[in-house]
């Protein structure tokens, strides 16, 4: 993940300072949706970044449906926020409509919060839309000594969306998730690995890939690492990504085995000195 700018680290490291007290205090009040609303453009303005006037909006939220905040930079709605009174719990039947009007804009993210709870979705524009749970936090009990506390809320920034930080974070969990490693270890080229490294211990014995990899799915890997609809796309991510591998290795070899034009072939005979007698 990108460095964080000092002054955008002092900002956000002042902001939750700020504003760990409001909420607290908005908490023990219990106040309505509406003035949780006032509180979370405050706070996406003095924390986040985003300009109060300008960058942040309500212009989606009709009669209390579709969602209760946006924000916008350089014409582009970067997410949707759908709000809930500060003691609300955040129930999965909250986010649907926010999702669904989302994918009908084709914005990728949807923030869910009470203010003190926050979680962001990724949406995936499927049939049936799909939406899943890349970040959650508790504002209440961020510590801003902790840098990871601190990346949560970097993440969230306008420094870090128009860094597309939170999609690059999103992409790494995608790549460390059970799903994408079960796919990886039963893979041709990890399967030939663990072949080679049987052969060394036991030289005389005859192995097949098929037999390793009904061992690591029958009495290693869970099931339900390798079966769904996720394990289905890491397999395809992962035959992806070793085709472009196999196409660029064969595309150096082929431009490797080129002959030299002749007349680049005189070029360079012209430009080799002769000995002298």
């Amino acid at each position: 993940m990108a460095p964080i700018p000092t002054k955008v680290s002092d900002r956000l490291i002042a902001g939750v300072k700020k504003f760990q007290p409001i909420l607290a205090a908005a908490k023990s009040r219990d106040i309505n949706e509406s003035d949780t609303v006032l509180i979370l453009t405050d706070m996406l303005a003095e924390i986040f970044g985003y300009d109060k006037y300008s960058e942040i909006t309500s212009e989606f939220a009709i009669r209390g449906t579709y969602c209760d905040l946006a924000t916008r930079v350089n014409g582009k709605i970067l997410f949707l926020v759908e709000a809930k009174a500060i003691g609300a719990d955040l129930k999965e039947a909250f986010i649907k409509q926010a999702v669904d009007y989302a994918a009908n804009l084709g914005v990728d993210w949807v923030i869910l919060t009470n203010g003190v709870f926050w979680r962001v979705y990724k949406i995936s524009f499927t049939k049936p839309i799909e939406h899943e749970v890349i970040l959650e936090f508790d504002f209440l009990s961020l510590n801003m000594k902790n840098a990871e506390h601190i990346d949560y809320l970097w993440l969230l920034s306008r420094e870090g969306w128009l860094k597309s930080l939170l999609e690059e974070f999103h992409e790494q969990k995608q790549v460390l998730s059970r799903f994408s490693i079960g796919a990886l270890i039963i893979s041709d080229s990890i399967l030939d690995t663990i072949r080679k490294e049987l052969k060394k211990i036991s030289p005389d014995i005859k192995i097949e890939k098929d037999q390793i990899k009904k061992v690591l799915t029958q009495e290693i890997i869970k099931r339900d690492v390798l079966e769904g609809d996720k394990a289905q796309e890491a397999v395809k991510n992962i035959n992806r990504a070793m085709s472009r591998i196999v196409k660029a290795k064969e595309k150096l070899k082929s431009s490797s085995l080129k002959p030299i034009p002749s007349d680049a072939a005189q070029t360079t005979e012209e430009a080799i000195p002769l000995e002298a007698n």
